[in-house]
C-alpha cells in the first residue's frame, strides 16, 4: 500500500504513515490522501461524510472509519448534531492549506500549459525521462471563484538509453526535472506521483 509522502515540519501527532491496514487507529487509505482532502476542502465551511466519500471515491464504511481517525487527531470536528463536519485550525495547518487567492481560470490556464509541456517532453527523443502518469487535484475541481494552487502528481520513467545514476542522485535529478517542468508559476504544486492520487477525484493531464 502506498505510504504517506514526506511532510515538512510534520506535527508530532500527525496521522501515522505506516501500513494503514495494520493499525486499528489508522484509516484503510493513505494518510497523505486524507490530508489532500483537508487541503482541498479548506474553503468549504461544512461538509458531509457522503461528500468526503465522493471526493476520495471510497464507500461510507471506509469514510466513517477515516473520519473517526481525523477527529481523533483533532483535524476535524462535528457541527453539533447536524451530521456535518468542519476542518479545525490544526487540520488546515497539517494539510498545508492556504487561503484561496488564485482565480480558477488562472489555475486552469497553468494546467493547460503544463499539459503542453508534458506532451513536449514525451515527444522529445532527447529527453532523459518519459512521463507515464500526470494527475491534478485540488479545490479547482469545484466551483469556487478563488482557489489554491493545484496539486499535480507526476511519474517519471527514465528512458532506456538515458544514463542512470545512484539512487540518491537519481531522486535529486527527478525532483530537479519536476521543478523545471512546473516552471516559475506559483499556480502549481508538482510532486512525485503516488497511486492514491489516481484513486481519488482528479484530472488526468496525459493525452
Amino acid at each position: 500500500m502506498p505510504q504517506q509522502r514526506a511532510q515538512n515540519a510534520e506535527p508530532d501527532d500527525a496521522i501515522p504513515d505506516s501500513d494503514t491496514r495494520k493499525s486499528q487507529f489508522s484509516p484503510p487509505i493513505p494518510a497523505a490522501e486524507l490530508l489532500s482532502f483537508l487541503k482541498q476542502t479548506r474553503g468549504v465551511q461544512t461538509w458531509t461524510e457522503e461528500h468526503f466519500a465522493k471526493v476520495l471515491k471510497i464507500d461510507l464504511s471506509e469514510a466513517k472509519e477515516a473520519l473517526a481517525v481525523l477527529q481523533l487527531q483533532g483535524y476535524i470536528e462535528p457541527v453539533g448534531t447536524t451530521g456535518k463536519w468542519r476542518i479545525t485550525e490544526q487540520g488546515d495547518l497539517v494539510s498545508g492549506a492556504k487561503p484561496p487567492r488564485f482565480t480558477r481560470q488562472s489555475v486552469e490556464d497553468a494546467l493547460a500549459a503544463l499539459r503542453n509541456r508534458i506532451n513536449a517532453v514525451n515527444e522529445d527523443p532527447n529527453a532523459g525521462y518519459r512521463i507515464t502518469e500526470a494527475v491534478a487535484f485540488g479545490d479547482f475541481l469545484g466551483d469556487a471563484a478563488r482557489v489554491q494552487a493545484a496539486d499535480v502528481g507526476i511519474r517519471l520513467e527514465r528512458k532506456a538509453d538515458a544514463q542512470s545514476t545512484a539512487s540518491a542522485k537519481e531522486h535529486a535529478a527527478e525532483l530537479a526535472f519536476l521543478k523545471q517542468l512546473r516552471g516559475k508559476t506559483a499556480l502549481l504544486h508538482v510532486q512525485p506521483f503516488e497511486h492514491w492520487m489516481r484513486t481519488r477525484s482528479h484530472r488526468d493531464l496525459l493525452g
